[in-house]
């Protein structure tokens, strides 16, 4: 990907309001290393005897050895996110859920950040970088987040299952979440998931043996997903009705690219019911499609939740049991949360599901992470075990947020006022409620960056600013802040408006208050 020249100062100025830039800038607090989590540790003869341990078998076979050792009790321990330990064949507690939406995130339970590796690169919300229209771009953020989370996981601060991207088409504006998609367009929602999916499990990095990932991507939520709360309707009971014709020409085709192309490691089925079904209980979307057309090599998972949803809110069945039984037999492999452990083992005894059904579930979730390495001993000895803190939040890494900030933006119109020059500007006029915003400048499904950096302070850097908040929140609901709407000090200054929205009116589980954003 060709780099940009140093951008004039207009660029330099929309790009600190499309993004924070991030960079440590001072010594990493020293602490002390921490132990990866891993089975068959080679130094134990016992555990290097098992079948499931012989690094040289194929995956499969080493996942049907593991399986053929385990009781009913066991194996449902499997199916769920939090993955318990196994002490009598050494296997470690692990947990399934880590995220990476934009850059390696605290959001999943599996990743935590620590002063050994307090922040990892944070680049814009993929509906920024989308507009870039650049697949090798897409490509090249999901190989630094992966080396980051690689370098995260070998001193035990990260899983190797990361459930991005999410790549719901956002038809509606109103949907709260469409911060997180690559947009409204399924073409280049398709591109986006191909070339970040492929940067992120980077199949094809030096040393890395066929079949094997260095992190496992996730293309979610399948599929007609686009709302969360609105107007009384939520996602837990929301019942898509698509038809045939859109299904295939909108909603599915990112996904369909995700796993052709992208040859993804999961999908995640969603919340709501398509034409009458939960996702996650619908046999032609799981194993039909998704298993059988598009033949995934890989695992199913539910959003969070999602099969108790099934049971609680939607009423699709009458006990728990048979929600535990008709997710596993639709093709559902992974549980987000806790249900199909605490009802699949009482579903096999009433009849409703046989035990080589939840032998083909946790079968498909053991050979993912043999591929990724959780099977062949310390991961400090094997491919990326070179990778550690040193390779977190490095100077190349921040410089590709910034170009990627770069390149999606977009100016619709230039009134013949732009470009700006710093040479030429004595002072600037900042007004609006996220000027001096930092956290929210990250989005959601955030980790902690390497160094927050506000709009303000970036402008402030390059020429002498004045600021005004304008209002006290993004929706602008009490009184304008600051005197006059318009300051007497904005009058005849250049201008730069922040007033755009918040995470409280849009995110995950939050509808996009049209109509309430306070631009001044």
């Amino acid at each position: 990907m060709a780099m940009a020249g140093r951008p004039p100062f207009l660029a330099v100025a929309l790009l600190l309001v499309a993004t924070v830039m991030l960079s440590w800038g001072g010594n990493v607090e020293v602490a002390e290393a921490q132990t990866p989590v891993f089975a068959c540790d080679a130094s134990n003869a016992t555990l290097a005897s098992y079948g499931f341990c012989n690094r040289k078998a194929s995956a499969s076979a080493r996942a049907k050895d593991l399986v053929s050792r385990l009781t009913l009790a066991e194996k449902v321990g499997f199916l769920v996110n939090k993955q318990p330990a196994l002490g009598r064949l050494g296997i470690p507690a692990y947990e399934w859920w880590s995220e990476a939406l934009h850059g390696v995130s605290y959001v999943g339970p599996g990743t935590r950040f620590s002063p050994l590796v307090p922040g990892a690169t944070s680049f814009p919300q993929p509906i920024l970088t989308a507009a870039s229209f650049n697949a090798s771009l897409f490509r090249a953020i999901g190989e630094v987040v992966s080396t980051e989370a690689r370098a995260m996981h070998n001193v035990g601060l990260a899983g190797l299952t990361f459930w991005s991207p999410n790549i719901n088409i956002f038809r509606d504006p109103r949907w709260g979440r469409g911060q997180e998609t690559p947009g409204e367009d399924p073409l280049l929602a398709s591109k986006y998931a191909v070339g970040y999916v492929t940067g992120l499990q980077d199949a094809g990095a030096a040393g890395v043996v066929d079949g094997a990932l260095k992190v496992a991507a996730c293309c979610k939520h399948y599929t007609a997903y686009d709302v969360d709360n609105w107007k009384g309707v939520e996602r837990y009971t929301f019942d898509a009705k698509v038809s045939q014709q859109d299904l295939d020409d909108t909603f599915q085709p990112p996904f369909k690219s995700c796993v052709l192309d992208g040859n993804v490691a999961s999908v995640m089925c969603s919340y709501n019911k398509v034409n009458g079904k939960p996702t996650c209980a619908d046999k032609d979307l799981l194993s039909g499609v998704i298993r059988g057309d598009w033949k995934l090599n890989g695992y199913i998972v539910s959003d969070c939740d999602s099969v108790d949803v099934l049971y609680t809110q939607q009423h699709y069945t009458k006990t728990p049991e048979e929600a535990a039984a008709i997710t596993i037999k639709s093709g559902l492999d992974l549980n987000c949360g806790n249900f199909l452990a605490e009802h699949t083992v009482a579903a096999v005894q009433a009849g409703e599901l046989s035990e080589e059904d939840v032998d083909r579930a946790i079968t498909n979730n053991f050979i993912m992470l043999m591929r990724l390495g959780f099977f062949d001993g310390d991961p400090r000895e094997l491919a990326f075990g070179s990778l550690g803190p040193k390779d977190v939040c490095t100077s190349s890494n921040r410089e590709l947020a910034r170009e990627t900030a770069r390149q999606g933006i977009v100016l619709l119109k230039n009134n013949g006022a732009l470009p700006l020059s710093a040479k030429s500007i004595k002072s600037m006029a900042v007004i609006g409620p996220n000027a001096n915003a930092s956290f929210t400048m990250i989005g959601n499904y955030e980790g902690t960056p390497c160094k927050y950096t506000t709009p303000l302070q970036g402008l402030g850097a390059n020429v002498n600013t004045v600021y005004q908040p304008g209002c006290t929140n993004v929706g602008c609901s009490g009184r304008p802040q600051g005197g006059a709407r318009r300051p007497h000090a904005a009058r005849r200054r250049p201008q730069a408006h922040r007033g755009a929205t918040g995470l409280m009116a849009e995110g995950d589980q939050r509808k996009f208050h049209v109509g309430r954003i306070g631009f001044i």
